[in-house]
C-alpha cells in the first residue's frame, strides 16, 4: 500500500503533538478495547473483489431491468451522455468551495450559469447554489421566512399536498425552535384556497407544491394574492422539468421557490445525492441560505465571477447566521446546468411535453379498466396521477412486480386508510407506449 509519509515525516508529526509512538495516540481508549479482533474474511485479490462486487450488484433490480412507473419525488429520466462526460473532468470532479476566485473561475462561472438558468426557469430574481435536496430546500424556506419577520410570525402553513417527506424534514429541521406548523389537518383533496383558513397574523409562510405530490397542477395566482393580503410570504416547491411547459411560479406571485433538481440530469442513485433548488426575490437575498455567485469585471476590465454572498454559512459569525447549512451540491448543480444547457428552452419543453402526453395516455387507459378510476379526474396534472384500484395498492404493486413492473407508489403508506387502494403512477419520456400498454394489461388482470 502506498503511504506518502516517510519514517522521518512520521517522527516529526509525533513530536509535534507530543508523543513518541503511534500507539500513544490511543492511550485514552481502555486497553481491552484498543485492538479488537475484527474477524474479517481472508484477503482477496483485486480481481476476486471485483467479481464478488459484480455478483452482489446483480441482486439489485433497477429501472434498467424493470419497467418503472414509480415517481413520488424521484423520476427516471434520460440523461445525455455529455452530462457525465463533463462532470468527470478533473477540474470539476475534484473542485471544492471556490474561496479563491482567481483560481476558480471555471467553477464559479458554472455556478453563475446554473443560477441564471434557475432564475429563468422559475421567474425569480435570485437563486443560490445550492441545497442538499428538495426537502431541505423547503425547510430552509421556512427558516428564511421566519427570520424575514424577525421571529414575530412563527407559523408556517404547509399544504397537505406537499411531499410528505418535505413536511417531515421541515419539522425535524426546526425542532426545538419557536416555529409552529399548520395545514396537515386539511384533507389532501382540499383545494388550495382551503389553506387560507390556516393563515393569520402569526403566519410567516404558506408553502405549496407545483405540480403537487399527486401530480395536480393549479394556478396559485389568486392564492398568492390572498396570502400577501394577510401579510405572509408565499412559497412554491416545484418539479423543475414541469416548468419547461407550465407557467413559472414567479409569475404567480411566489416569494420563494424551492425544488428537487433530480429531474435535471441527475440519476436516481438509490435516493441521492440530489440537488435542492432555491430562488427568491432580490429584496430577500440577504436572508437566503447558501451561496450566491455574482458576475463582475476584474482590474483589466475582463468578465470575472466571485462569491458575492455567502453570509449564512460557516465562515461568518455563527451566532448571527439564520441557517447552519455549510455545504452544497456543487457537482450536481453543474449536472443540472449542463443538462439545461444541452436541452435549451425548446428541448426542455419537448421533454416536458413527452412526460405530459404519455402520462395522460396512461391515465386514460387505466381509468377505462373495470374497477379503476382517477382520484382527481377534474384536475389537470403533469406526469403523475393518483389511480384508485379494485384492491389494496400494495397488493397491486406486488402483482405487477411479478410481471417485472414497478407499479407506482401506494399512497396508503403516508395518507392512511382513505388512500389504501390508491397508486401514485408516474410516466416519463422513458416509458414508451409499449411499456404503458404492458402496465395496463397487468392492471387489467386484477379485478
Amino acid at each position: 500500500m502506498f503511504s506518502p509519509l516517510t519514517p522521518t515525516d512520521r517522527t516529526a508529526m509525533l513530536q509535534a503533538v507530543g508523543v513518541e509512538r503511534v500507539a500513544d495516540l490511543f492511550r485514552d481508549v481502555p486497553e481491552p478495547h484498543r485492538y479488537p479482533a475484527l474477524r474479517l474474511p481472508p484477503p482477496m485479490t483485486e480481481m476476486e473483489v471485483a467479481e464478488e462486487l459484480r455478483a452482489l450488484s446483480e441482486d439489485n433490480e433497477t429501472v434498467h431491468q424493470l419497467v418503472s412507473f414509480l415517481g413520488a419525488g424521484a423520476y427516471h429520466h434520460y440523461i445525455p451522455a455529455a452530462v457525465e462526460a463533463i462532470l468527470s473532468r478533473g477540474e470539476f470532479y475534484t473542485a471544492y468551495t471556490p474561496y479563491q476566485p482567481e483560481i476558480s473561475q471555471g467553477t464559479l462561472q458554472a455556478l453563475f450559469e446554473y443560477q441564471s438558468m434557475i432564475c429563468a426557469l422559475t421567474g425569480m430574481e435570485a437563486a443560490n447554489a445550492s441545497h442538499y435536496d428538495g426537502a431541505t430546500a423547503v425547510a430552509e424556506a421556512a427558516v428564511m421566512a421566519y427570520h424575514i419577520f424577525r421571529g414575530k410570525r412563527p407559523k408556517v402553513v404547509l399544504s397537505p399536498a406537499l411531499h410528505p417527506h418535505y413536511r417531515e424534514t421541515t419539522r425535524t429541521y426546526t425542532q426545538g425552535s419557536p416555529m409552529v406548523y399548520a395545514g396537515d389537518d386539511l384533507p389532501p383533496s382540499a383545494p388550495p384556497e382551503a389553506l387560507l383558513q390556516e393563515v393569520d397574523d402569526q403566519t410567516a409562510l404558506v408553502m405549496v407544491q407545483y405540480p403537487d405530490f399527486f401530480g395536480r397542477v393549479y394556478d396559485f395566482t389568486a392564492l398568492a394574492e390572498a396570502v400577501h393580503a394577510r401579510g405572509a410570504l408565499f412559497g412554491v416547491a416545484v418539479n423543475p422539468l414541469a416548468l419547461g411547459l407550465l407557467k413559472p411560479p414567479g409569475e404567480m406571485g411566489a416569494d420563494i421557490v424551492t425544488g428537487e433538481g433530480q429531474p435535471l440530469g441527475i440519476p436516481l442513485a438509490f435516493g441521492g445525492p440530489y440537488l435542492g433548488l432555491f430562488a427568491t426575490r432580490k429584496k430577500y437575498v440577504r436572508k437566503m441560505a447558501g451561496r450566491l455567485v455574482g458576475q463582475t469585471v476584474d482590474n483589466r476590465g475582463q468578465r470575472a465571477f466571485v462569491l458575492t454572498l455567502t453570509a449564512r454559512e460557516q465562515h461568518i459569525r455563527r451566532e448571527r447566521a439564520t441557517s447552519n447549512i455549510c455545504s452544497n451540491q456543487g457537482l450536481l448543480t453543474l449536472a443540472a446546468a449542463v443538462y439545461l444547457g444541452l436541452l435549451g428552452k425548446h428541448g426542455l419543453r419537448k421533454v416536458a411535453e413527452l412526460n405530459y402526453h404519455r402520462a395522460h395516455y396512461a391515465a386514460r387507459r387505466a381509468a377505462s379498466l373495470p374497477g379503476y378510476e382517477l382520484v382527481f379526474p377534474q384536475t389537470p396534472f403533469f406526469n403523475e396521477f393518483a389511480l384508485r384500484c379494485p384492491a389494496p395498492a400494495d397488493e397491486i404493486a406486488g402483482h405487477l412486480l411479478e410481471h417485472d413492473i414497478i407499479a407506482g407508489y401506494p399512497l396508503g403508506e403516508v395518507y392512511g386508510d382513505a388512500f389504501r387502494d390508491v397508486l401514485l403512477i408516474a410516466v416519463t419520456e422513458m416509458n414508451p407506449r409499449g411499456e404503458i400498454d404492458l402496465l395496463i394489461e397487468a392492471l387489467g388482470e386484477v379485478h
